[in-house]
């Protein structure tokens, strides 16, 4: 069950909070619905429940707050709002770069996807997903680590009626299974026919705490709502009616031209209105909803004298068998039926006004072939011991499920090659700058620039995933996942590295000859300083972007290196100094006091050589700050 005591916002400088002091509880096995209108603070509810905006209070799911638990996305399943991801990636490899962060097998992807019937559209793109898909995919990023509690804000918006049903059906099964459903809403009548219990908010406060039969009997009652030009001498005449025949009638004046008569029929008011001779314009019968503010402006309220008119209840719900795209949640008591595979659906027929009317134009319904979606899958086994792959898993399907990196390695490939062929022609450049193809008016090389650019991509808005925002242990600051995108981004940065000076080479040999392409004699020192260069760049872009979560701060990290950091570290080694650190590569080789195999002492004296430089020296130091930042934004984090 989900407990929350004391939900109070930070106030907004001279304005109220938007929640102050919310409390409640929503029951395991049931269904529990925020119910408010714009503004009243059900999403700031669940931000605060979710420790994901500051403020006071606390929440406890089944007697611990989020941050105690051990594996938070087993506990509970978020989704606010869209869905967000790179508009490129599939649906199919969406679910499983989350697979790999929850610590879910693969064949967890395909199972809520047969739950939210997104089997056909497993490889479409997201960003060409309608509204409906995207909430669909939301459920089964939900879904996805079998979670005991749901937490979703506003599911059914944008769904049509044929998809809400569909929805509650999956919400209420998740519910009869032991699982802990809450969710918010606007619409009154949505929450009755949804919800066990209803918490109605009001202006950041709590204003009813009821069970949907109790909120049904006071908040929705049968109205006929009527609009007429003489609304004001009709409702008088209601009135007095109603207290000749000694009738519980009660009429409220909406503003303009509309009344709501509480207690009465169609068939009395457009008598009462036909024997006075006043036209109406609209009658008919509504379910109301007597909210906050409902009933403002009253023309008369007459005191009940008889029994009022029946009120909406709600009978206790049946265990469904299985859940369909039309599974109907009218009648609670009734479990939505399974429909045999090729069965259809007869077309509505026209009631109300439409068939009235003889002379509006009807529309035609055919017949439509229902997909027929399973039950829930049973329940999965997440890892009880986080794995130290689990990260590197994540990050390799997050860079390899989109072709933004492949797209930025071939930009970088002909850029450098182009440019490696200009160089050449003009002429003056040394050898190892022109294998890099790295004029001196640069700063970067085009593969160090491409290598921070993939850095700083590894940080972006997929990690704030709200299917993930309660998992502390995934997204967006743990050194676990940092690791595996340093890790990744070193081994992207390497091999984008040697595939650019092999393209050089192969490009001056095809335009000028051997010449140009031969491998220069200090080959070992220029390649340590090649890949330092680079791995610096892209870790450069990473920590950047994690810091500032900013893609364009980290990229903005990775020049402000050679452009400020450079040579100030350039001045700091010219100045004047009492020592030097001249013979330190012998030394360095004294200390070691053995040969290593296969020259291994040659790479220790070239990386030597490789940070002795300014270039290296100051690719350290910003690496070496950038890391610092971010363990101190993590340990804050974890303080607050």
């Amino acid at each position: 069950m989900i407990q929350a005591f004391g939900l109070t916002s930070n106030p907004r400088k001279d304005l109220p909070p938007a929640v102050d002091d919310v409390s409640f509880e929503a029951h395991a096995g049931h269904v529990t619905a925020l119910l408010g209108s714009t503004g009243a603070g059900k999403t700031t509810t669940l931000r605060l429940m979710l420790e994901l905006q500051q403020g006071r209070g606390i929440t406890y799911f089944r007697g611990r707050p989020l941050h105690r638990i051990a594996h938070p996305s087993r506990e509970v399943g978020v989704l606010l709002g869209d869905v967000p991801g790179h508009p490129a990636r599939t649906v199919r490899g969406h679910l499983r770069m989350l697979c790999a962060a929850a610590g879910v097998t693969v064949r967890r992807a395909d199972e809520v996807l047969e739950v939210v019937g997104l089997v056909s559209l497993r490889d479409e793109r997201l960003g060409t997903l309608s509204r409906g898909m995207d909430r669909r995919l939301g459920l089964a990023c939900v879904l996805l680590s079998d979670p005991h509690t749901l937490v979703l804000d506003h599911p059914a918006e944008g769904l049509s009626a044929r998809e809400i049903r569909w929805l509650h059906g999956i919400l209420r099964a998740h519910a009869v299974q032991g699982g802990t459903v809450l969710l918010t809403a606007d619409d009154p009548k949505e929450a009755a026919r949804s919800a066990d219990r209803v918490v109605t908010l009001d202006q950041g406060r709590v204003v009813a705490d009821q069970d949907a039969t109790e909120f049904a009997r006071t908040r929705l009652r049968p109205r006929v709502v009527v609009r007429s030009p003489h609304a004001t001498r009709l409702a008088a005449l209601l009135a007095k009616e109603a207290r000749t025949a000694h009738r519980s009638v009660e009429v409220v004046r909406e503003g303009g031209n509309r009344l709501s008569v509480y207690g009465g029929t169609c068939a009395e008011v457009g008598e009462t209105a036909f024997r006075h001779g006043i036209l109406v314009h609209q009658l008919a019968d509504e379910i109301g909803d007597m909210g906050p503010g409902a009933g403002t402006g009253a023309e008369e309220k007459l005191p009940p004298e008889t029994s009022p008119a029946p009120p909406v209840t709600h009978e206790p719900r049946a265990t469904p068998k299985a859940l369909t795209p039309d599974a109907t949640l009218e009648d609670p008591g009734k479990a939505p039926q399974l429909p045999t595979p090729g069965a259809t659906v007869a077309p509505r027929t026209e009631s109300g006004s439409d068939a009235q009317d003889p002379d509006r134009p009807r529309r035609t319904a055919r017949p439509r072939t229902l997909d027929v979606l399973p039950s829930l899958p049973p329940p999965i086994s997440v890892r009880s011991a986080p794995s130290p792959l689990r990260p590197l898993r994540y990050e390799i399907r997050r860079a390899a499920g989109i072709g933004t990196g492949f797209l930025v390695g071939a930009a970088v490939l002909v850029t450098s090659a182009l440019t490696a062929v200009l160089l050449a022609r003009v002429g003056h450049t040394p050898q190892a700058r022109l294998l890099a193809a790295w004029p001196q008016q640069l700063p970067l090389p085009p593969a160090a620039l491409g290598a921070g650019l993939l850095g700083a991509l590894a940080f972006g808005d997929e990690f704030r995933h709200p299917a993930l925002a309660a998992d502390r242990g995934t997204v967006p600051r743990r050194l676990g996942l940092l690791v595996a995108k340093l890790v990744v981004a070193a081994a992207t940065a390497t091999t984008l590295a040697f595939v650019t000076i092999g393209c050089d080479a192969e490009m001056l040999y095809l335009v000028y000859g051997r010449e140009l392409a031969q491998v220069p004699a200090d080959w070992l020192s220029s390649s340590m300083s090649w890949l330092g260069l680079v791995i610096g760049c892209a870790w450069a872009g990473v920590l950047a972007a994690g810091v500032f979560r900013s893609t364009t701060a980290g990229l903005a990290a990775v020049l402000a290196v050679p452009v400020a950091v450079v040579p100030l570290v350039h001045k700091a080694l010219e100045g004047p100094s009492v020592r030097t650190a001249a013979g330190f590569p012998l030394r360095l080789r004294e200390l070691l006091l053995m040969q290593w195999p296969f020259g291994g002492e040659r790479y220790m004296v070239a990386a030597a050589r490789v940070l002795a430089q300014p270039v290296g020296s100051a690719l350290v130091l910003s690496v070496t700050v950038l890391l610092c930042a971010y363990l101190l934004t993590t340990l804050r984090s974890r303080v607050r």
